[in-house]
C-alpha cells in the first residue's frame, strides 16, 4: 500500500488536501502532521513512501526536515508545498532533497493530481 504523509499547520489546507487524495487514490493510506516533531515521529512510524511538506511550521522549518527525510530514507518522495513561489523557496527546496515544488495557490489544481499520478506510475502502484 502507497502511504503519504501530510505536514502542514493549517488544518483546513491539511484537511482539504486530504480529502482531495482520498477521493482521488481510495487505496492510498495517509497521515497528517502538524509540526516538526509530529512530523519526525510519523516519518519513523508511519514509513511514509510520499511527504507533502510545508516550509513554515510552528516549531521549525520544512526544509530541514526534508534534508533529514534524504538522508535517512532516501526512497521517499519529498513534495515540498509553500504560499511562497519565489526562486528562492524552490532552490532550497531542491537542494534540500525535494522531488517536486508546488505553489499552494496551484495545489488544488490539475497539477497536484498530475505529480501524485506521476509518483505512483514511477512506483509501479497504480
Amino acid at each position: 500500500m502507497f502511504k503519504t504523509l501530510i505536514v502542514e499547520d493549517n488544518t483546513v489546507f491539511r484537511e482539504s488536501l486530504n480529502e482531495i487524495l482520498r477521493t482521488r487514490f481510495p487505496a492510498m493510506a495517509i497521515a497528517e502532521a502538524v509540526d516538526v516533531k509530529d512530523a519526525m515521529e510519523k516519518i519513523d512510524s508511519f514509513k511514509p513512501d510520499m511527504v507533502f511538506m510545508d516550509v513554515k511550521l510552528p516549531d521549525g522549518n520544512g526544509l530541514n526536515v526534508t534534508r533529514v527525510i534524504m538522508a535517512d530514507h532516501a526512497d521517499t518522495i519529498v513534495i515540498v508545498i509553500t504560499a511562497f513561489d519565489v526562486p528562492e523557496y524552490r532552490q532550497a527546496a531542491f537542494q534540500a532533497g525535494a522531488s517536486y515544488f508546488i505553489p499552494k495557490d496551484s495545489l488544488f489544481g490539475e497539477e497536484i493530481l498530475s505529480v501524485v499520478e506521476t509518483v505512483l506510475n514511477k512506483q509501479n502502484y497504480h
